[in-house]
């Protein structure tokens, strides 16, 4: 267990520096960092929504105007201002395979960058932007007004829209190419395959099911109503639970460490950080 008293939103893992990141926002947003080398806070310059990082030891969050790159090794911040964009709420961010951003708004835009940070295409069909991933250079948009995911191209164009359960809050991508969402209000973990944009399996999961996260062998994702993580093999058509654990009080983020399969398991009401060794088990 590691002690973090904030209330952090999200969190992922950088292969890296080997250091798990949980971003707390609020009037002092900040990052906070756990690793083998010990823990530290890194403050950033302004507010923030979202997180994204691709492994490789910087990770990013959105803000009014652009985005915050951070260099965790160092803990060094920069901003990058997306030009003609210094009013606009960005809600969400994600980085495709070839390096370029896809940002969302909260008036409902998702912009698609060029690779030197130019807007290059703009696709406004959303009531709001909360969550965007991305599989190569394929971007899936989570709308939780709509309850719906949609899919832009590489161009950053919209392609399939598809409605997601009945309230679907979060959402995450795995290397096998699969976009998993939680539908917390309908009770439910759907998988959709990318290009096309397409249902592939539903499968009902009780108890507020909120947190998600991918890995090689399982799709992990928590129940908050009754403080349980489940990992789910979704190999075959239907996903079939192989482990579940009990959990820190409210299991909203999660985050997996592939090298050493490692699942953790963070509060989002300040109950700290849960370390889960061997998750996936030895099978």
């Amino acid at each position: 267990m590691k002690e973090l008293r904030a209330r952090p939103t999200a969190a992922l893992f950088d292969g890296r520096t080997g250091h798990l990141v949980a971003f707390v926002p609020g009037p002092e947003p900040t990052l906070s960092l756990f690793g083998a080398g010990g823990n530290k806070t890194v403050a950033l310059p302004g507010p923030a929504t979202s997180l994204t990082g691709n492994g490789d030891g910087v990770v990013h969050l959105a803000t009014r105007g652009g985005y915050f790159s951070v260099d965790l090794a160092a803990g060094t911040t920069a901003r990058v201002d997306v030009p003609g964009e210094a009013a606009t709420d960005f809600t969400a961010l994600a980085r495709r395979a070839d390096g370029r951003f896809v940002l969302g708004s909260a008036d409902g835009t998702a912009f698609t960058l060029t690779g030197d940070g130019r807007v290059a295409e703009r696709a406004k069909i959303f009531a709001h932007v909360d969550v965007i991933v991305t599989v190569g250079d394929d971007a899936v948009v989570l709308d939780r007004g709509q309850t719906s995911v949609t899919a832009l191209d590489g161009r950053g164009k919209a392609q399939q829209s598809l409605r997601a359960g009945e309230g679907a809050t979060t959402m995450t991508s795995d290397a096998a190419g699969r976009v998993m969402v939680a539908d917390t209000r309908g009770g439910q973990l759907l998988v959709f395959g990318v290009d096309p944009l397409i249902e592939r399996q539903a499968f009902p999961v009780p108890d507020a099911p909120y947190g998600l996260a991918g890995s090689p062998n399982l799709a992990w994702i928590s129940q908050t109503a009754s403080n349980v993580v489940i990992g789910y093999d979704l190999a075959t058509g239907i996903p079939v639970e192989k482990v579940r654990y009990p959990t820190v009080q409210q299991p909203d983020s999660l985050a997996y460490d592939e090298a050493s399969n490692t699942l953790y398991v963070v509060s989002g009401s300040g109950a700290g950080v849960q370390v889960i060794r061997d998750a996936a088990g030895a099978g």
